[in-house]
């Protein structure tokens, strides 16, 4: 406990250090870019690059303070396990993780973030040793592989380029070789995907819930899946139009198919990862039209309110001996007063009502949508998808906070006795609340004023409203909420199981593979390379081994033999 009080102490004065340092180089709208050349290979120069400006101080400082909160949170969720100090040495390993992707400005060291993001969410993952975890663990391992790989042969393409600093070198790959520079782009953007699970690659995320909630916490609202909307922020400048208007279709499906799924999902914590992954589908929307500043404040927006949310489901799902279930949850606001007012404040960040942080970034981002030229079909679904985000939202605290009580009535629960897990995140309210009217005065070099017609300007609140109402209605069905719950999971399953992607990322892809790897190991392992190769290689070792003992053994025999031999030679060849 001491240990965690320490290290979150630790983290929040760095956090401010870096809040300010990100106001100051805002202010003077200034960067400081730090080269260190380890070696250089003829052209190519290895260096650690480290690219210091307001939006990394940013986003640097709003990863520390949500770790800090995590971390704190953690001593009491995790009190009585015995492994507590490593469990916290891998969440400081994960921020470090990130805070390299954050910082540098060089490939070879984005890798290295990256893949530390990856091996410790791996080892998070399964944290707790059962199939479930190792099955969530695998497909979170395999589904960001590749995304390393996409980075590994974009550092491979750069080497034209004479460095692997992306802050010069683009722009030379840009001009000169055009044809590598497209290639290169759509690298980095397959490798965006799969780190913030967008479709094909979204089966992932809701697996990764299996990791602790403090993890789900920190991974899901600020980092892991945030570091792909940031790679691609920091390549902003080199998509161009055709791309970004080709893989716009992919973020907003997803963003429509995690909001089915989360009104159809009835574990708690997956319907919060699927509201993550809908709210990354919105990041990516706006940022593929052109709004980078936009997507950027919902950022920072998401990772304090969605940290604020999960931390309180981990209470709740820490308080009642481990259930997620919704179904056997309800009537918990009079248990949990606090966290039931964190929760609804968080939720309604999260919803875009008035006033609150989520607001200030989802309003301006369907405004923005509502100017564009994409016609009335994405049009629709965009607003489509902000309304299953409320209805879900809706649906999920009427479900837990209140109805009826549906545990066992002998059941001891009272918030005081986790009173370390609500100071952690008492403090995340007052930023929910009041950060995003601040930073909408801070980021934007000029304020936004968007002038649209009445019923487009008015069609954000309604929606919300709209949102309420109905997942307050779902709520209330009995075929939602009864025995019969199971026949309505069936009747939608596509729609539950996010339109079949984990069958199709999983069990559907691995008899082909299966069958490929059984030939090769048939023809190549055990095969040719088996003769040619260990086996074969055996043999004339053994058998040169067998010669040269033979003449060791025999050498004084062999020696008169080969002067005699050299002599005749001589002799033949001195006559003729």
């Amino acid at each position: 406990m001491i240990i965690c009080l320490i290290l979150s102490f630790l983290l929040l004065s760095f956090s401010l250090l870096f809040y300010f340092l990100g106001l100051y180089f805002m202010y003077f709208n200034s960067a400081v870019f730090i080269e260190l050349d380890f070696l250089h290979l003829k052209v190519l120069s290895v260096s650690l690059s480290i690219y210091l400006d307001w939006i990394s101080m940013m986003f640097t400082s709003f990863v520390l303070l949500i770790s800090s909160m995590v971390i704190m949170f953690s001593g009491g969720y995790m009190e009585h396990e015995k492994n507590l100090a490593r469990f916290i040495f891998l969440v400081v390993l994960f921020v470090f993780s990130m805070m390299m992707l954050i910082l540098s400005s060089s490939m070879v060291f984005i890798l290295l973030g990256w893949d530390g993001l990856g091996l410790v969410s791996y080892i998070l993952v399964v944290y707790y040793q059962n199939m479930k975890s190792y099955n969530a663990g695998m497909i979170t391992a395999l589904s960001n592989r590749l995304g390393d790989s996409s980075i590994l042969l974009s550092i491979a393409m750069m080497m034209d380029g004479g460095s692997w600093s992306f802050a010069g070198v683009l722009d030379i790959l840009k001009f000169y070789d055009k044809g590598n520079f497209t290639v290169l782009v759509l690298l980095i953007i397959l490798a965006s995907f799969t780190k913030s699970a967008q479709i094909p690659f979204s089966s992932w995320l809701p697996a990764a819930m299996a990791a602790p909630t403090p993890v789900s916490a920190l991974v899901h609202s600020s980092t892991l899946v945030t570091a792909g909307v940031y790679l691609l922020f920091r390549f902003s400048d080199f998509l161009s139009f055709e791309v970004k208007a080709g893989v716009f279709y992919f973020s907003l499906f997803t963003m429509l198919m995690a909001g089915l799924g989360a009104n159809f999902e009835f574990d708690l914590k997956k319907i919060i990862a699927l509201s993550t992954l809908s709210q990354l589908g919105m990041m990516m929307v706006i940022f593929f039209m052109g709004g980078k500043d936009l997507a950027f404040f919902h950022l920072l927006m998401h990772a304090l309110f969605k940290a604020l949310l999960f931390m309180c489901a981990g209470l709740i799902i820490h308080s009642v001996g481990g259930s997620q279930d919704i179904r056997s949850l309800g009537g918990l606001a009079k248990i949990f007063p606090i966290t039931c007012s964190c929760f609804c404040v968080s939720s309604m960040s999260l919803c875009g009502l008035p006033f609150l942080s989520g607001f200030y970034s989802k309003d301006l981002i369907a405004e923005i949508l509502s100017m564009s030229i994409f016609g009335s079909l994405i049009y629709s679904l965009f607003f489509f998808s902000i309304g299953l985000t409320v209805c879900y939202s809706v649906r999920l605290f009427m479900c837990v906070f209140t109805g009826t009580f549906n545990m066992l009535k002998m059941n001891y629960l009272y918030e005081t006795e986790v009173e370390i897990m609500c100071k952690s995140f008492i403090g995340l309210v007052f930023l929910v609340i009041l950060k995003g009217s601040v930073l909408s005065w801070i980021v934007f070099s000029t304020p936004y004023l968007v002038v649209l017609p009445f019923f487009m300007k008015m069609a954000t609140l309604g929606v919300v409203l709209l949102g309420i109402l109905v997942g307050f209605h779902v709520s209330n069905l009995e075929v939602v909420r009864g025995a019969k719950s199971l026949d309505f999971f069936h009747s939608t399953m596509f729609l539950s199981g996010m339109w079949n992607l984990p069958i199709v990322s999983t069990s559907s892809l691995n008899s082909e593979i299966l069958k490929i790897g059984k030939v090769y190991i048939k023809s190549m392992d055990y095969g040719w390379a088996e003769f040619y190769g260990s086996k074969g290689l055996f043999w004339v070792i053994k058998s040169l081994a067998g010669s040269f003992q033979l003449i060791i053994q025999n050498h004084l025999k062999i020696f008169l033999l080969a002067i005699w031999v050299g002599l005749l030679y001589f002799l033949v060849f001195m006559i003729f």
